[in-house]
C-alpha cells in the first residue's frame, strides 16, 4: 500500500503532484538540487492553497494540514521511506536516465518507480533502474490539482501489481486513470501534440492569425482553449521536443517539427513561462 510519496523535482508538475497527494493525506518527500528550487516549489504549493481558502474550498487549518504533510529537501537519502517515487524532472530522456540511475540506491527495494514523462519511451527508462517491473508512467496534466486525468503507461516489463497499485494510487489522489500501451506520446499526446503542431503549420502559412486560429478551435470545436495559447501554457521548448520524439520514433514525415516551433525555441520565446509566445504575457513579479 502506497502511504509515502517521493517526488523528484519541485517545479510545476513536481509540486503539483506534491499538492494533491499531501492533499490526499499521503506522506510527501519532494526533493529538488538546489535549495531556491525547493522553495519556490513550496512557495508555489502555499499560492495554490491560499487561492483554495480564498474561494472557501479549503478551510485554513486543512491548508496548514496539507503543508504539514511535505517535506521539502535537497536530500535524496529522504526517499528512503517511500513507497512510491515518481520523477517529475524536464523533459529530457538523457537526464531522466541520470536521475533514475542515481535514485534507485536511495530507495528500499520494494518501492516503485514511476516517471512522469509525456513521450519518452516507458521500456527504455525502466531499463535504467534496478527495478523495471516495479516501474510505471504517471503522466500527470497541468495544473495537476485541476486536470482530472491521470495516463498510465506500461513498459514491457511492468508488472500488474505495479499497474493495480498505480490505480489504487490514481483513486487515492482524485484522479481518473486511462491506461496507454508504451508508443511515442501514449494516447493523449499523440492526439493533441500533432494537432498543435499543425495549428502552427497553419499560423506560418498565413491561414488566419492566432487569435483566429485559436477561436475557430474553441467555438467551432468547443475546445476549451485553443491550441497555440495551450501551447504557449505548455511551453514551446517542451512541445517541440515532444515532436522530436515522434519524428525519431516512428520515423515519419508527418510528425515534423513546424519550422516556426523551431525558430520560437531558437529565440527563447518559450510561453507563458517567458511571458511571450503566441501571445504575450504579464510577467509576474
Amino acid at each position: 500500500m502506497i502511504e509515502t510519496v517521493g517526488i523528484i523535482g519541485a517545479g510545476t508538475m513536481g509540486n503539483g503532484i506534491a499538492q494533491i497527494s499531501a492533499a490526499a493525506g499521503l506522506t510527501v518527500v519532494m526533493v529538488d538540487i538546489s535549495d531556491a528550487a525547493v522553495a519556490r516549489g513550496v512557495a508555489t504549493i502555499g499560492g495554490s492553497l491560499d487561492r483554495l481558502v480564498k474561494k472557501e474550498k479549503m478551510t485554513p487549518d486543512d491548508r496548514d494540514a496539507v503543508l504539514a504533510h511535505i517535506t521539502a529537501t535537497t536530500d535524496k537519502s529522504k526517499l528512503s521511506s517511500c513507497d512510491l517515487v515518481i520523477e517529475a524532472a524536464t523533459e529530457n530522456e538523457d537526464l531522466k536516465i541520470k536521475i533514475l540511475k542515481d535514485l534507485c540506491a536511495n530507495l528500499q527495494p520494494r518501492a516503485l518507480v514511476a516517471t512522469n514523462t509525456s513521450s519518452i519511451s516507458v521500456t527504455r527508462l525502466a531499463a535504467a533502474t534496478d527495478r523495471p517491473d516495479r516501474f510505471i508512467g504517471m503522466h500527470f496534466f497541468n495544473p495537476v490539482p485541476v486536470m482530472q486525468l491521470l495516463e498510465l503507461i506500461r513498459g514491457l516489463q511492468t508488472s500488474d501489481d505495479t499497474h493495480a497499485k498505480a490505480l489504487a494510487f490514481a483513486q487515492r489522489v482524485g484522479k481518473v486513470a486511462v491506461t496507454a500501451k508504451n508508443s511515442p506520446g501514449f494516447a493523449v499526446n499523440r492526439i493533441l501534440c500533432p494537432m498543435i503542431n499543425e495549428a502552427v503549420f497553419a499560423l506560418q502559412e498565413g491561414i488566419a492569425s492566432a487569435e483566429e486560429i485559436d477561436a475557430g478551435m474553441k467555438l467551432g470545436c468547443n475546445h476549451p482553449i485553443g491550441p497555440l495559447a495551450l501551447a504557449d501554457m505548455i511551453g514551446l521548448d517542451t512541445m517541440l521536443s515532444v515532436m522530436e520524439v515522434f519524428y525519431t520514433g516512428f520515423n515519419d514525415p508527418k510528425y515534423r517539427p513546424a519550422p516556426l516551433l523551431k525558430e520560437m525555441v531558437d529565440a527563447g520565446l518559450l510561453g507563458r513561462k517567458t511571458g511571450r509566445g503566441f501571445y504575450e504575457y504579464a510577467k509576474a513579479g
